[in-house]
């Protein structure tokens, strides 16, 4: 078998529990890929599963590879693959898996791909997957939003809302969100129409009649969040299931969302990156060593980062 290093954890617990490991490459089915990884990015789900918080919810055997962002070129590909070659490069959010991306090789299916454009690095590419996929489904599959409605995205400077600014911008909407002080022109730049320090304001208080609110926050950010929206406004929220009853009591609807990984939609988002509608904000790159790996989960459970996290693979 050939050999290839990944960073894997044995069993749960603090960042001192990722270790470089050689594993066996794996092996593709004929739907699948066999990518050559060049970057990977962090994500909170990431150091929450290393953690153990959600041993119950994705119950995986160990050792597990973390990481569910792919940017890399196609070294293999199985007989049923139509679209892509050997070669291109490529990005993907592969499925919830204990084989994940913190890894020279990995495996994948086409209906997850999309080309990367020329005009981004695989750093850049990294970035993008799982944030902006899962931006793209609250805003436009659930939260349904068009040309003129008004939506409020918090905490705007992370992974997750930075590619929502730029998506619900892209659709036309007025965007509210919050942010610290340090970082009211990073999101203005970003297209924020409206940023709430909300180190000195009450975003509930400067707020009213909006279509929909996107919560990345949860807790008690998302109990005041019902009282900005309109009459029949949404909440869609990727933290945990809302209380119906609040929504109810405010006349609107709110929803939980788990991502979903789809090809299709990255192939879309792929040409807003192309003609410049969206850029993706990497914050920071660390080396793909156990160093940088804990490194980088240190800093992404600071929850004080900008844009996203970045490993170098390659």
């Amino acid at each position: 078998m050939l050999i290839m290093k990944a960073v894997v954890i044995e069993q749960y617990g603090g960042k001192d529990e990722l270790k470089l490991k050689e594993l066996d490459i794996p092996k593709i089915r004929e739907d699948q890929v066999l990518i050559e990884m060049h970057a990977t990015s962090i994500n909170p789900v990431d150091w929450k599963i290393r953690e153990g918080y959600l041993k119950d919810a994705i119950p995986f055997e160990f050792p597990v590879i973390l990481g569910w962002d792919a940017a890399g070129v196609i070294a293999k590909k199985g007989n049923k693959i139509e679209n892509f070659n050997v070669g291109d490069r490529v990005f993907a959010r592969p499925e919830t898996s204990a084989n994940g991306t913190y890894a020279e090789y990995i495996a994948t299916e086409e209906t997850l791909l999309a080309k990367i454009p020329d005009n981004i690095s695989f750093e850049e590419a990294a970035s993008i997957p799982l944030a902006t996929l899962t931006a793209w489904q609250c805003l436009v599959d659930i939260g349904s939003l068009i040309n003129g409605e008004k939506v409020l995205i918090h905490a705007g400077a992370g992974g997750v809302g930075s590619m929502a600014i730029q998506l619900a911008k892209s659709l036309g909407a007025f965007v509210a969100t919050t942010g610290s002080e340090k970082n009211e022109k990073f999101l203005k730049d970003l297209g924020a129409d409206l940023v709430i320090n909300y180190e000195k304001q009450a975003f509930e208080k400067e707020l009213k009649n909006y279509d929909l609110v996107f919560d990345t926050l949860g807790g008690d950010i998302q109990n005041k969040s019902y009282m900005v929206l309109k009459e029949g406004g949404k909440l869609v929220t990727i933290v945990n299931q809302p209380d119906e009853k609040i929504a109810s009591k405010y006349g609107v609807k709110a929803s939980f969302h788990m991502l979903i990984p789809n090809g299709s939609q990255l192939i879309e988002i792929a040409k807003l990156l192309k003609n410049g509608k969206l850029k993706p904000i990497v914050g920071q790159v660390f080396e793909f060593s156990e160093k940088g790996l804990q490194d980088a989960h240190a800093l992404s459970e600071t929850h004080h980062t900008k844009g996203k996290i970045v490993i170098k693979i390659k």
